[in-house]
């Protein structure tokens, strides 16, 4: 009973804010207390994710729930004492506003609740107003950016309405409101105040949100600053001497401050070094920085590392770009035609299963031959970061090749639903579906594109694990040689831990998925190995006959310098093991017994390379034979003599070889 006394209480004292808010201005603002549906979520505002940049990409996965179609990021580099954030999503109304304040950790969205509120799709809450399916989970995306700021405005509006509402927020962190006086379980967690009011609208069919960030905090600020690179940089030209060489900086970079961030410091003529121009546009500034990585293999960089690359900024803006449903820089891999640049094959779902080669021989793209719906579906989204306009950061074509027997690269390409039939669904989870590509190349750049990366509905936090979900088999050749991303459609997103940067690995979505990632990695190896023996093989062969003909010509040309007829050729000659009888009907002009002429122990050999280098031996010593036969001297010769003469020759080749 006490129960629903209490949450009859909270209903209506949402209800009341509401009212409040819709009559609030700026001479009247609302003062409320932020609440928390569970205590541990109180934690977020201590900062559960690892760097700033993870701050932003919750943000744009904000938005992009919100169906915005554009996002600009202002970032007030290098000197990052103000951040903001605007998308034209639809903005929130005071009713959504006033329930995100209040529940932090209880999402409205994948609820009935968010159909009410308007931030999910009437017929479906797993989807967005317009159909996309969601990224956010537990409603703790807005407050990410306690890793940046406690202070951040809100200013939002949905079309129509003739007022927006703006809110202030100062955020708390845990560690304040925890009192060694009263037991754990009775403290009330507040996480922050907010001030809230509403303003008439210049522009009554715009829509979006801007979140404003102020008073950086120091911490994060030299995080995005570089200022432990910087550091020691500095550090290290102070101390010049044998021991100590001088560091050099990041090779692109936004430029130095000093303490206060007012003043940019000189560094070799300039303020900051960037691999695009000011006169770019966006996109193609951006292209810029994606192919200056690339090119590092042509500055004798065989592994570029972006943190040697870039300073912190330049990597952030990476990484934000690798993590958020945005289009590829040179396009998706599903929409392109892998006939006439890579060798493609198609992954088994069996346990001991191999990749199946795929013929592609019409032109269609990949996603047409195999009924592919990761990417089909393309959602206007663009996010532009300060000069830049984001995409991911992933090529496929044209990239540096290098000495490998392989020269082009190998795409695996998979799919799989799987139902957990023996599972109810309170263990499972429910199904498990998704799309996949291993990409096979002799060089992976940068580095940090080696391994697995997960998406979930488009969007990732994970990045690239190396690792590949911890396999254990010893290939790290060609691991390192592979990059591979898995597309989730349906599924495993109760596995992703709260900050959505790693994985429940004993969840049952996560088991299966790794089993599959890891008998796809040995589809590809046993694939690979027989691609490149193939081409070995092709290679031994190719030179074989070219050693051959060279062979063959010489002892050709001998013949018709001493016979003076260019019309004949040379006696042909067999070298065989044979009876009489078979020698009689040998197509051969000159019959020799192998087993006079060769070692007894050749027969013993059986490797294909070791047979093929007697081949040559016996090419080499029927063209010596045919030599002979040009000068005449075996004509005087018995056919035993002349057995005997072959075998010393062949002896003496044999040792030369």
């Amino acid at each position: 009973m006490k129960n629903t006394v209490e949450e009859s209480d909270k209903i209506a004292f949402e209800k009341q804010l509401v009212q409040r808010i819709q009559k609030s201005s700026s001479d009247d603002v609302v003062t409320t207390t932020l609440k928390t549906d569970e205590r541990v979520i109180a934690r977020v505002t201590d900062g559960i994710y690892r760097q700033p940049g993870s701050a932003l990409r919750e943000l744009l996965s904000n938005a992009y729930d919100a169906d915005a179609t554009r996002v600009i990021i202002k970032t007030d580099a290098p000197r990052f004492e103000k951040i903001s954030i605007e998308d034209d999503g639809l903005g929130m109304t005071p009713e959504a506003l006033a329930h995100m304040l209040l529940h932090i950790g209880g999402s409205a969205k994948r609820q009935t609740i968010g159909q009410e509120l308007g931030v999910t799709n009437t017929e479906n809450p797993l989807l967005s107003p317009s159909g996309r399916k969601l990224i956010g989970k537990i409603g703790i995306g807005i407050f990410s950016v306690a890793q940046l700021t406690y202070n951040l405005q809100i200013i939002t509006k949905t079309k129509g309405d003739k007022y927006r509402t703006i809110a202030t927020v100062a955020l708390k962190q845990y560690s304040d409101e925890i009192s060694t006086a009263r037991p754990l379980e009775l403290v009330e967690y507040e996480s922050g105040k907010v001030n809230i009011w509403r303003e008439k609208a210049s522009d009554i069919d715009s829509q979006g949100t801007t979140i404003v960030l102020t008073n950086i905090r120091p911490q994060a600020r030299d995080t995005l600053r570089s200022r432990e690179i910087w550091a020691a940089i500095e550090q290290s030209e102070v101390n010049t001497d044998e021991e100590n060489q001088p560091i050099e900086p990041p090779k692109f970079h936004i430029g130095q401050t000093d303490i206060t961030g007012q003043m940019l410091k000189q560094l070799k003529g300039g303020t900051s070094n960037v691999p695009w121009d000011e006169r770019d546009s966006s996109e193609i500034a951006f292209k810029k920085l994606v192919e200056c990585v690339w090119d590092e293999i042509n500055y004798s960089n065989p592994n570029p590392q972006l943190d040697k690359i870039f300073d912190y900024y330049l990597q952030m803006i990476w990484f934000i770009s690798l993590s958020i449903p945005i289009d590829y820089v040179d396009g998706h891999l599903f929409d392109m035609d892998l006939s006439n640049w890579t060798e493609s094959f198609q992954v088994s779902n069996e346990p001991k299963g191999s990749a199946r080669h795929l013929s592609l021989k019409d032109g269609k793209p990949i996603r047409e031959v195999l009924n592919l719906s990761e990417g089909a579906v393309k959602d206007k989204f663009d996010v532009y970061f300060d000069d830049l306009k984001l995409s991911r950061p992933i090529k496929y074509k044209n990239l540096p090749v290098k000495d490998h027997a392989i020269k082009t690269p190998l795409v695996f390409i998979g799919k799989c639903k799987e139902e957990f039939k023996n599972y109810t669904y309170d263990l499972s989870g429910g199904p498990l579906e998704f799309e996949a590509y291993l990409f096979w190349t002799p060089k992976i750049v940068p580095t940090e594109h080696r391994g697995s990366l997960i998406r979930i509905n488009g969007a990732s936090g994970t990045l690239f694990d190396p690792s590949f979900m911890r396999y254990q088999v010893s290939e790290q050749t060609r691991l390192r040689q592979i990059s591979c991303e898995i597309f989730i459609h349906q599924g495993f997103d109760s596995s992703l831990n709260i900050d959505r940067e790693s994985f429940n690995y004993a969840h049952p979505h996560a088991v299966y998925l790794t089993r599959w990632l890891h008998s796809a990695l040995r589809q590809l190896a046993t694939a690979q190995k027989k691609v490149a023996g193939e081409i070995r093989g092709q290679k031994r062969t190719e030179a074989k006959t070219q050693q051959l003909n060279t062979i063959q010509k010489i002892a050709f040309d001998v013949w018709h310098e001493e016979t003076r007829d260019v019309d004949s050729n040379p006696p042909s000659i067999s070298i065989e093991t044979q009876t009489a009888q078979q020698s009689l009907i040998s197509n051969a002009d000159i019959v020799y017994n192998r087993d006079v002429v060769v070692p007894q122990r050749h027969y013993r050999i059986t490797t294909s390379k070791s047979v093929a280098e007697l081949h040559v031996l016996d090419e080499k010593l029927k063209a010596i034979t045919q030599i002979l036969a040009s000068f005449r001297l075996l004509d005087n010769l018995t056919k035993n003599k002349q057995e005997k003469l072959l075998k010393a020759i062949y002896q003496i080749l044999e040792t030369s070889e």
